[in-house]
C-alpha cells in the first residue's frame, strides 16, 4: 500500500480546510507549504497591480521562499497537492514546494480551490519544476464542502 501526503498552499483558508477534509479522507498525513513571509490581505488584492501575489504571479521566474523545508517527501509516494487558482495556473510558492524536494518516480495529484475557474495550464506550469519521472496530473476542483464519503472514492480512483 501506497503511502500519501496531501500538501498544500492556502492564503486565505480555503485551500486550508479543503485538504484537511481530503487527508482525513484519505487517511494521508497534512503538510502546509508556508511562505517565509505570509501574505497579507493586501498582498493577494489581484487589483492591485503592485500587490505581492499580482508581481509574483505577473513573473513566471517568481519563486517565493518557503517557512520551512522539513517536508520528509522520500517517506511518500503520492503527493495529493493543493492550492488556490491564482491567474488559471498555481501560486508560484507551489513551484518553490516543487523545486526544494526530490519528486522523482512520485505521482503528484493536483486539486486547488478557485473563485470560478479550472486548471487552465497548471499542470504545464508545474512540471518544469519536478523530475521528468515524476508524473503530475490534474485532479479535482474542491469548493465548498465534500463528504469524506465522496473524496475517499474519488482518492481510491487515484
Amino acid at each position: 500500500m501506497s503511502k500519501t501526503l496531501v500538501a498544500y498552499f492556502s492564503a486565505s483558508g480555503t485551500t486550508a480546510e479543503a485538504a484537511k477534509q481530503l487527508a482525513k479522507a484519505a487517511g494521508a498525513d497534512l503538510y502546509e507549504i508556508k511562505p517565509d513571509i505570509p501574505y497579507t490581505p493586501a498582498d493577494l488584492n489581484w487589483l492591485d497591480k503592485q500587490s505581492r501575489s499580482s508581481v509574483e504571479m505577473s513573473d513566471k521566474s517568481s519563486r517565493p521562499a518557503l517557512a520551512d523545508k522539513n517536508a520528509n517527501i522520500s517517506a511518500y509516494d503520492t503527493i495529493l497537492l493543493g492550492f488556490p487558482i491564482w491567474w488559471y495556473v498555481a501560486p508560484t510558492i507551489v513551484n518553490s514546494f516543487l523545486e526544494t524536494y526530490d519528486f522523482s518516480g512520485k505521482k503528484i495529484v493536483l486539486f486547488a480551490t478557485s473563485g470560478g475557474s479550472g486548471f487552465g495550464k497548471t499542470v504545464d506550469g508545474l512540471k518544469g519544476s519536478v523530475a521528468s519521472d515524476t508524473v503530475i496530473t490534474e485532479g479535482r476542483v474542491l469548493n465548498g464542502s465534500h463528504s469524506t464519503e465522496e473524496l475517499k472514492e474519488w482518492v481510491d480512483t487515484l
